[in-house]
């Protein structure tokens, strides 16, 4: 993946973690869709709260936590990278009820 990420806006650079996320963590379709319970979600808002803020939410995964090593921006990428594979999460569940609604 190409290091240079000066001219990226924020949807390219959160597009690109995910990117990262899925090709070098392993964190696709199949890894994602266990967890149920919201944890995706509430790993965006771990990453997205301020450093400054004391009413974080606790760290919802097993993949260590690593916030106060990286920059604000850096922070945020994460944080949106989380939340899309939330809401790509979220769709395939919805996806997959329809299909089987309409099969029974």
């Amino acid at each position: 993946m190409e290091s240079n990420v000066e001219n990226l806006n924020g949807a390219e650079r959160i597009a690109r973690e995910r990117a990262r996320q899925i090709e070098e963590e392993g964190f696709a379709a199949e890894h994602d869709d266990q967890h149920e319970n919201g944890e995706l979600a509430q790993a965006a808002a771990c990453y997205a709260i301020p450093p400054h803020c004391s009413n974080a939410p606790s760290w919802p995964l097993s993949s260590p936590y690593k916030k106060h090593l990286l920059s604000r921006l850096r922070q945020l990428e994460i944080s949106g990278a989380f939340a899309a594979a939330e809401i790509d999460r979220l769709l395939r569940l919805v996806r997959r009820e329809s299909r089987e609604s309409r099969e029974n």
